[in-house]
């Protein structure tokens, strides 16, 4: 079977294209870039550097992958862009490669990436991750599977977004955002659990009840009790009865080392929200 491509774009011969790969009108298509099965390349997409796509992708017109990092301190080293399966980048999307040598910015399956996002250099988003319209995602964000990022939220370079967490549209977010809450704000607070997403990945249901009232009773421990954070996370470890609490006590744990920029702050809810989350 030939490969798809409208006679108007410009592909490098040294590009590697799998011959179901269809390349729409204008598309640019740079010497090191792997394109797997049937990915749609849409009209005018710009896809350069070290680049890999993996297979089943549509990257819809205008959108610009693997260009340089942004970063000052890129000096054109050979570092690369990483996209897996079954993703869909909307229009206008730019994905810049990572700053250093052999560094690697990835997305990996099943991702939505809504027009105009930017994903900054060595940014990883895992899988089945939406993020809205215009959003901006700093250097070396890291965005766990089932996360949600609301339309025109700023994502501080560094910023940990844990798994199914959500960020209300148009949010600042400086610091990182535990698995399962939902923030919102600016500068954004943690408001509730993320109830539209746990009842979506099926953790707010009969079979799974034990399981959502533990993480309510995990919410109020860090966000209703008044407790420190390190006297709320040793009160927490008496609740460690499944993998979720496990891995939030482990997210916050893991948020206040390093050069991480520790967890966002609750903030006091007005009593019309005090049970929201429930």
């Amino acid at each position: 079977m030939a490969t798809l491509i409208h006679p108007t774009a410009v592909i490098h011969p040294g590009a590697e294209l799998d011959p179901t790969v269809q390349v729409g009108p204008y598309a640019v298509i740079g010497e090191r870039v792997k394109v797997g099965a049937d990915t749609v390349i849409g009209s005018h997409v710009v896809l350069d550097g070290w680049t890999e796509i993996g297979e089943r992708n549509h990257i819809f017109p205008g959108a610009a992958i693997g260009l340089a990092s942004q970063d000052k301190k890129y000096d054109g080293s050979e570092s690369l862009v990483k996209i897996g399966n079954d993703n869909r980048i909307r229009e206008f999307v730019t994905i810049n490669c990572a700053t250093y040598a052999s560094e690697v910015t990835l997305i990996g399956d099943r991702n939505l990436i809504m027009a105009y996002t930017h994903v900054a250099h060595n940014c990883i988003i895992e899988d089945q991750v939406v993020i809205t319209n215009a959003v901006s995602l700093g250097g070396h964000v890291y965005i766990e599977s089932q996360a949600r990022v609301g339309g025109m939220s700023g994502i501080h370079q560094g910023v940990h977004i844990g798994r199914l967490a959500m960020v209300g549209g148009m949010s600042r977010v400086t610091r990182d955002v535990p698995p399962y809450i939902l923030v919102e704000g600016n500068a954004a607070r943690v408001r509730s659990l993320n109830l539209v997403g746990l009842k979506r990945a099926g953790i707010v249901d009969i079979e799974n009840g034990k399981v959502f009232q533990s993480l309510k009773a995990a919410f109020r421990v860090l966000y209703r009790s008044g407790l420190s954070l390190d006297d709320a996370l040793t009160k927490l470890e008496t609740l460690l009865d499944n993998e979720h609490i496990q891995h939030l006590h482990r997210f916050l744990q893991l948020s206040q080392q390093g050069d991480r920029r520790g967890p966002t702050p609750g903030a006091k809810p007005a009593a019309s929200e005090e049970d929201h989350y429930e």
